[in-house]
């Protein structure tokens, strides 16, 4: 027995409504992959635990949330301020530094998109809870309206989709290239010395602070220890570690440089010498 003409009709609404609640769990995917992804902690020790968190916070978030969280930290406006430039942290002996991926966009841009979402949020929501309430779908006029609104919808989600979809690939890409700039020496200088690229000195975690550090601990006479000392011992334990490659002329000028030690100079058997130890705190 052949359908009636509302049967078929039911069955193309039912069907483009499927479809279009399939892509926007597509949807929902890509950009939770997206806000999970788009800010990358770098680290000395594997950071499984730090990803697997992210990405399960994503995951319990609805789409009105995940698409606040992307437009108030991966798209902003060419206006917003940028962000800080990324700072090595400490945690016993795993270093790592947090960084992240911006899409900039003109505040007409920015608002046209916020826009956008904003109406997908609602489209999503009124797909999922009040379609059937809005549609007659035991009439021919209903259903043809449904469709016919459904038929929209999908050219909406569609777009939206490929928007994120080049996103998302953009992201990739920035990723890998990210990957080759960890791999390379210009960022383990960054990582086990605290140089920046531009040759500035993230003074409180440079290797040669570590180093002076050390020193102290092996060779300090109640608390004191001689420079010349303590050069000699990083150049036996350390020896890439010197004043130079961090744009210092001296040892004392890397005690000045770190301000993290005290520097006085005692006299020995007629003889002047520098002496340092860390600043104690009060």
């Amino acid at each position: 027995m052949s359908d009636t003409p509302l049967q078929s009709l039911q069955d193309d609404v039912q069907r483009l409504l499927g479809r279009c609640l399939l892509r926007l769990q597509h949807y929902e995917r890509q950009l939770k992959w997206i806000v999970a992804h788009h800010a990358v902690l770098v680290s000395t020790e594997p950071l499984r635990a730090d990803r697997e968190a992210r990405i399960a916070d994503t995951a319990r978030k609805t789409l009105g949330l995940l698409v606040g969280e992307l437009l108030g930290s991966g798209i902003v406006t060419n206006g917003t301020e940028s962000p800080a430039e990324p700072t090595p942290a400490l945690t016993g002996t795993t270093l790592s530094i947090r960084m992240g991926f911006q899409l900039n966009l003109t505040d007409t841009e920015f608002a046209q998109l916020t826009s956008d979402l904003k109406d997908l949020v609602v489209l999503r929501n009124t797909l999922v809870h009040h379609f059937i309430e809005q549609h007659d779908l035991g009439t021919l006029d209903g259903c043809h309206d449904a469709r016919n609104v459904l038929v929209d919808d999908q050219t909406r989600i569609d777009h939206h989709l490929r928007q994120l979809n080049e996103w998302g690939n953009d992201l990739v890409q920035l990723h890998q290239q990210a990957a080759v700039y960890f791999r390379s020496d210009e960022f383990r200088n960054f990582i086990v010395n605290g140089i920046y690229p531009n040759g500035t000195v993230y003074w409180p975690d440079a290797g040669i602070v570590r180093a002076l550090k050390q020193a102290v601990g092996v060779l300090a006479v109640e608390g004191w220890v001689s420079v010349e000392e303590a050069a000699a011992w990083i150049a036996q334990h350390y020896p890439d570690q010197l004043p130079g490659a961090y744009g210092c002329r001296s040892w004392r000028h890397v005690l000045h440089e770190a301000r993290i030690f005290e520097i006085r100079y005692f006299e020995t058997d007629g003889q002047r010498s520098a002496w340092y130890r860390e600043r104690r705190s009060h």
